[in-house]
C-alpha cells in the first residue's frame, strides 16, 4: 500500500513537474510563483511578511494550498484574512502550513505528526492516500533551494 501511494506520488510531480520548472535553482517563494496555481498564497505570505523568510537558508517544507484551495473557504475568508488588522491570524494560518527542515514523502509515515513554525502539530496520514491533516497532497517533492513544497487541495487550519 506505501509502495502504491509512494508510486502514486511520484506519478503526480513528475505530471506537475513542468509548472515548476527550474525549481532547483529557485527558493520556495520564486518557486511557487513561477508555478501559477498559488497566486493566493503569495499574496498571503507577502500580507503577512513572510516573503523574506521564505526566501531565506531554511530549509523549510511547505504544504502549499493551491488557489483553488482558496477559494473553497467561505466566501469573503480571503479578502478577510488579507486585512492588515488580521495579520495575526493570518500568520497563524500560513506557518502553521511550514514545517522547519526539509521533508521529503519518503520520510512520511502513517499516524506520524510534525510540529509546524506555527507552534501546532500536523499529522500525517498515507493509508489510502497522502494526507495533511484533512487535505490530500496532490503533488510531492518539488524541490526548492531553500526547501521543499508538497502541494495540497485544502487549507488547513490550526486549532483555536
Amino acid at each position: 500500500m506505501i509502495r502504491r501511494t509512494f508510486i502514486a506520488m511520484t506519478a503526480a510531480a513528475a505530471l506537475t513537474a513542468p509548472a515548476f520548472a527550474d525549481g532547483h535553482s529557485k527558493d520556495i517563494v520564486d518557486t511557487a510563483v513561477a508555478a501559477g496555481t498559488f497566486d493566493t498564497l503569495v499574496a498571503a505570505v507577502d500580507a503577512a511578511g513572510l516573503v523574506d523568510t521564505l526566501k531565506g537558508d531554511g530549509p523549510f517544507t511547505v504544504f502549499a494550498p493551491t488557489d483553488e484551495a482558496f477559494a473553497a473557504l467561505p466566501d469573503g475568508t480571503v479578502e478577510t484574512l488579507l486585512k492588515p488588522e488580521n495579520k495575526d491570524q493570518l500568520t497563524a494560518i500560513l506557518t502553521y502550513h511550514v514545517v522547519s527542515g526539509k521533508v521529503m514523502s519518503g520520510d512520511l509515515s502513517d499516524g506520524m505528526t510534525a510540529p509546524t513554525v506555527q507552534g501546532g502539530d500536523i499529522t500525517i496520514k498515507t493509508e489510502g492516500g497522502v494526507m495533511v491533516n484533512d487535505a490530500n497532497v496532490t503533488a510531492a517533492d518539488i524541490e526548492a533551494s531553500n526547501g521543499v513544497i508538497h502541494v495540497i487541495d485544502k487549507v488547513i487550519m490550526p486549532a483555536s
